[in-house]
């Protein structure tokens, strides 16, 4: 299908289907995956705000063609997703003023065709809801290892949560409420935000039903690291915005990654030095903890296996990250956006 294709049926989709809702779509350099993520937005919605971040690959002449709104980021000023959102969100309420609910979307992400309608309903009769999302899939789950574990990482239980990723829809109220995103953040501005909804009394909630498939195309192992350098920068630097209790954000997180990744190396080399054989032992603890994680898999027996592998392995990338955070914030230095495509 051809951008003059599309065009016409989102010309012809908007006829407010879904009147109360706007789309926010942020993206970079995303090609044939942004193609599909607008395919995906036709029959939905009347406001589809696209937000780019300094694309060089004709995204936004592409996104431009279908009459999508288009929202340009000086890259001049440090870019975060959390930024991106909440552009995109101003420039869809000055659009719709009256909508109720935005459905923000990756630009490598797919929605599932029913899932605007079911979102809606949700919040429609649940008030008290601030935001839903559902279940997320990886497009190519066996195109790499790194894609699996993606896919792994999208699942998680139905019903009340404490966050949601980056695809999910807010209500508009709620949003405003608690002043959008924290632009500041270069990771985990979902969860942060969903702290502040749940502090003024909403409920964050995930539902059953497919959302959408979402393109990682991840296929390095360099990339896995340096995104894992990520969440390992998310959880301390959650640990510092909601630490403390009730939240206790990122502390159970923050505690198993310097155990495993700085603690047992510590007290091996301790032993070690002072020519104690029991610090060969203490190594055991990782296969030992690889082989725990992969017998209380869920999975097929080859992806239990090696998501306990990388579950493992992937705490000294995450004792990076935290280290990273820590020195920055002492020097007081903002970071830079940790990007691993």
């Amino acid at each position: 299908m051809n951008s003059d294709d599309i065009g016409s049926q989102f010309s012809a989709a908007r006829g407010g289907v879904q009147a109360a809702v706007c789309v926010v779509v942020i993206g970079r350099n995303e090609g044939v995956r942004l193609k599909r993520c607008f395919e995906s937005l036709e029959p939905s919605v009347s406001t589809i705000v696209y937000v780019d971040s300094g694309s060089t690959d004709g995204s936004v002449a592409f996104a431009r063609g279908l009459g999508v709104a288009i929202v340009e980021l000086d890259m001049q000023i440090p870019f975060t997703a959390a930024r991106a959102r909440n552009a995109g969100f101003e420039h869809a309420k000055a659009l719709q003023p009256l909508a109720k609910y935005v459905q923000f979307v990756d630009g490598d992400c797919e929605l599932e065709p029913n899932w605007i309608p079911t979102a809606v309903n949700f919040l429609e009769t649940h008030a008290d809801v601030a935001v839903v999302s559902g279940c997320l899939h990886e497009r190519y789950p066996d195109a790499s290892v790194y894609n699996m574990l993606c896919d792994i990482e999208w699942s998680a239980p139905a019903g009340e949560a404490k966050m949601c990723g980056g695809i999910a829809m807010m209500r508009v109220d709620a949003v405003q409420q608690v002043n959008g995103f924290n632009a500041t953040l270069i990771c985990g501005e979902e969860p942060e935000l969903c702290s502040r909804m749940r502090a003024r009394g909403w409920h964050i909630w995930r539902l059953g039903d497919d959302m959408g498939w979402h393109d990682a195309n991840m296929t390095r192992f360099g990339q896995w690291w340096v995104r894992t350098v990520r969440s390992g920068y998310s959880d301390a630097q959650a640990v510092v915005i909601d630490g403390a209790p009730p939240e206790r954000r990122g502390v159970r997180a923050s505690r198993r990654t310097w155990f495993w990744a700085a603690g047992v190396p510590f007290v091996t080399a301790l032993l070690a030095a002072l020519w104690n054989p029991i610090a060969i032992w203490i190594l055991l603890l990782y296969p030992m903890q690889i082989v725990r994680l992969a017998l209380r898999g869920q999975r097929r027996v080859r992806e239990n296996w090696l998501h306990s592998l990388f579950l493992v392995l992937g705490k000294f990338p995450e004792l990076q990250g935290q280290i990273k955070y820590m020195r920055l914030r002492f020097n007081g230095q903002q970071s830079k956006l940790i990007e691993h495509k």
